[in-house]
């Protein structure tokens, strides 16, 4: 976050200055991009699925822990990992494709290295990161509605909220990729 957070300080100093302050095009689209990866998957997607989820499910549905807490510590893992596949990536020439990864940007022509494909890398295990917690969320959902009894009218917004966005992902995530 604080990484995201000081590449938006970059771009905001950029833009501030008529001419290029960073030196050239393709640093500015490496900051962009970087900035743009790093808040929504390293920041929001792990900060509230992975974790305001993980914290707050067993507490509202009367569980101990998630069913599966070394799944959890697993997913936890390879979120670091993530992390430092992409940090590296940026150390290289850095991934320049913008966040949406489309071509012409994306390829291998354009980009000049591996650091797009380094980049990509890292959200595949990222997007194994967030299919593993989805499934551990989706089983404590459940196991915590039929260990306690409870009708669905009395289960919180917030537990149905995170149920949905489990199945979302688990449908969601490979779809994306593939592409």
């Amino acid at each position: 976050g604080l990484c995201g957070f000081g590449l938006s300080g970059l771009i905001r100093l950029e833009l501030s200055v008529s001419g290029s302050w960073l030196g050239s095009e393709s640093l500015y689209n490496m900051v962009v991009t970087s900035h743009a990866i790093m808040m929504v998957f390293f920041l929001v997607m792990p900060l509230f699925m992975g974790g305001l989820g993980n914290l707050l499910l067993p507490l509202m549905l009367g569980l101990e822990d998630m069913v599966f807490p070394r799944l959890n510590n697993l997913s936890v893992l390879m979120v670091y990992l993530s992390m430092g596949l992409f940090t590296y990536s940026m150390t290289q020439v850095g991934p320049q494709a913008g966040w949406t990864y489309y071509p012409p940007l994306s390829l291998s022509g354009v980009s000049g290295d591996i650091s797009v494909d380094i980049s990509i890398l890292s959200l595949h295990v990222l997007g194994v990161s967030s299919i593993l917690n989805s499934i551990n969320i989706i089983s404590s959902f459940v196991m915590g509605v039929k260990g306690i009894g409870l009708k669905t009218e009395h289960i919180s917004l917030f537990v149905w909220s995170l149920g949905v966005t489990s199945l979302l992902v688990i449908v969601s995530v490979p779809v994306l990729a593939a592409a």
